[in-house]
C-alpha cells in the first residue's frame, strides 16, 4: 500500500505539472491567433476596397470606356504593388544574430554559474573581444540577452512580442504581424509608400462620383453606399498613413530606428543620436541600395549583413586599433585610429581599407609633386 501511494503521488504531480503548463500553453496560442486580428482586418478591406471600385464604380458607376480603362490599369499598379509590399513585410522572417554572438558553451555555463554582475560582465567582455561592437548599455556594459543568450550586435534588440532578438529592429507592428527591422525595413517603407499611392488614387478618382450621389445627380443604386464609403475609408487612411510615412522618411534620411529616434544608441564615446549617421545620400542606400532601379521594388537590396554598421564614431573610437600613413620619403609617422570593419561598411563608407596595401596618388595644380600613402592593415 505504501508503494502504490507513492507511485500514484508521483504521477498526480506530473499530472499536475501539464495541468499548470497547459494554460500557459493555450495562452500562447491564443495570443498567436489574436495577432493576426488586424492583418485580417486590413485584409478585408482591401478586398472589400477592390470590388467596391473595380465592380461598383468602374463597371456599374462611370460611364465613359476610355475613364473605366485609364482607372482600372493605374488602380491595378498601385494595387499590385501595394498587395506585393505588404505581403513581403509580413512574411519576411526578422534577422537574427549569428552564431559569432552567441557564448561558447564553457562561458556560458560560467556565466550562468556566476552571481556577481562584474564577473558576468568580465566573461562577455572576454567574449567580444573580437567582435565588431561599437555600441553598449547606459552603463556601459557590453548589451546581452539573457532570454536569447547572445550578444547583442549593434542595433540589435529583443522583441517581446517575437521573443527573439532582432538586427537592427524598429518596432513590433501589429498591422503586419511582424518586426520591422534589417531584413524588412525596405519592405515595411514601401508598403506605406504603396498603400499612400492607393488611397491617394482612390479618393481623388472617387471624389466627382461622391459629390454626384450625394448631391443626388446620380440616381440611388446599389453602388452608392459602396462609393461613399470607398471615399471616407481612402481619405481616413490616407491621413493616418500620410504621417507615419513621413515620419519614416525623416528616420531614413537620419539613419535612425524609431528606438534610436526615442533613446540614443551608447557608444564607447557617450550616447549620440547621430551616430550611424553617414549623410543623407549614404543613409538612403544603406536602407534601398546602390541600384536605383530596384529602390521602388519589394526586393531585398539593403546594404551590409545587418551585424555591423558604419559609424561616423569609429574614427574617434579610442579603443580601436590604429594605422600607419607613412609618407613615401618615411618622413613622419601619424598614428590615426581604425576599426575593424565588415566589407559592407567600407563599401558606405567609400575608401578601400578592406585591401591590404592602399596607394593614393595626389598632384598639386603644377603636376610637379607626387606624395605617396600608403596604408596597411595589421594582419
Amino acid at each position: 500500500m505504501r508503494v502504490w501511494y507513492v507511485t500514484s503521488r508521483k504521477h498526480s504531480l506530473r499530472f499536475g505539472g501539464r495541468v499548470k503548463m497547459a494554460p500557459t500553453h493555450v495562452l500562447r496560442c491564443c495570443q498567436r491567433g489574436l495577432a493576426w486580428i488586424p492583418v485580417i482586418f486590413i485584409a478585408l478591406v482591401v478586398c472589400w476596397s477592390y470590388y467596391a471600385y473595380v465592380v461598383e464604380l468602374c463597371i456599374f458607376t462611370i460611364p465613359s470606356i476610355a475613364e473605366k480603362i485609364i482607372y482600372m490599369v493605374f488602380f491595378h499598379l498601385s494595387f499590385v504593388m501595394f498587395v506585393w509590399s505588404y505581403w513581403k513585410t509580413i512574411f519576411t522572417r526578422p534577422a537574427n544574430p549569428s552564431k559569432e554572438f552567441c557564448l561558447p558553451k564553457a562561458e556560458k555555463e560560467q556565466y550562468v554559474k556566476e552571481e556577481r554582475p562584474e564577473s558576468q560582465q568580465e566573461i562577455l567582455w572576454r567574449a567580444a573581444a573580437n567582435l565588431p561592437l561599437y555600441t553598449r548599455t547606459g552603463a556601459g556594459a557590453i548589451r546581452y540577452c539573457d532570454r536569447c543568450q547572445v550578444i547583442k550586435p549593434d542595433r540589435c534588440h529583443h522583441c517581446s512580442a517575437c521573443d527573439m532578438c532582432v538586427l537592427k529592429m524598429d518596432h513590433h507592428c501589429p498591422w503586419v504581424n511582424n518586426c520591422v527591422g534589417f531584413s524588412n525595413y525596405k519592405f515595411f517603407i514601401l508598403f506605406l509608400c504603396y498603400s499612400l499611392v492607393y488611397c491617394l488614387f482612390i479618393a481623388a478618382t472617387v471624389l466627382q462620383y461622391f459629390i454626384k450621389f450625394w448631391t443626388n445627380e446620380l440616381p440611388d443604386t446599389h453602388a452608392k453606399f459602396h462609393v461613399l464609403f470607398l471615399f471616407f475609408v481612402a481619405a481616413m487612411f490616407c491621413i493616418s498613413i500620410l504621417s507615419l510615412f513621413s515620419y519614416h522618411l525623416w528616420l531614413v534620411g537620419k539613419n535612425r530606428s524609431t528606438i534610436e529616434a526615442f533613446r540614443a544608441p551608447v557608444f564607447r564615446t557617450g550616447s549620440d543620436k547621430n551616430g550611424f549617421s553617414l549623410g543623407f545620400g549614404k543613409n538612403i542606400a544603406q536602407v534601398f541600395g546602390d541600384e536605383k532601379k530596384f529602390w521602388l521594388l519589394p526586393i531585398f537590396t539593403s546594404q551590409g549583413d545587418g551585424l555591423t554598421f558604419p559609424s561616423r564614431l569609429v574614427n574617434i573610437d579610442p579603443e580601436q586599433p590604429t594605422v600607419s600613413l607613412q609618407p613615401e620619403a618615411n618622413k613622419s609617422i601619424e598614428d590615426v585610429p581604425a576599426s575593424p570593419l565588415s566589407e559592407s561598411q567600407n563599401h558606405l563608407l567609400g575608401n578601400e581599407q578592406h585591401a591590404n596595401n592602399v596607394t593614393e596618388h595626389l598632384e598639386n595644380d603644377t603636376g610637379s609633386e607626387t606624395i605617396t600613402i600608403i596604408m596597411e592593415r595589421e594582419s
